[in-house]
């Protein structure tokens, strides 16, 4: 089963809501100086919003043809 613009525009949602989470707990861990903790949240972070693109520009090159 191919996946929809539609599909993928909700799985997008889905993703920034997770990449807000991940902020949250990154930005907590900053704020409580646990550098570790904060700096691989943040490396999360960066991905997460990576992939968030990815699906975002898929989505709209399916949603065009």
């Amino acid at each position: 089963m191919a996946a929809s613009s539609a599909e993928l525009s909700s799985l997008a949602t889905a993703l920034d809501e997770l990449t807000r989470r991940v902020t949250v707990h990154a930005e907590a861990a900053d704020g409580a100086k646990d550098e570790e903790t904060a700096r691989e949240l943040f490396a999360i972070e960066r991905s997460l919003a990576s992939a968030n693109r990815r699906l975002a520009r898929l989505a709209l090159t399916l949603s065009r043809r």
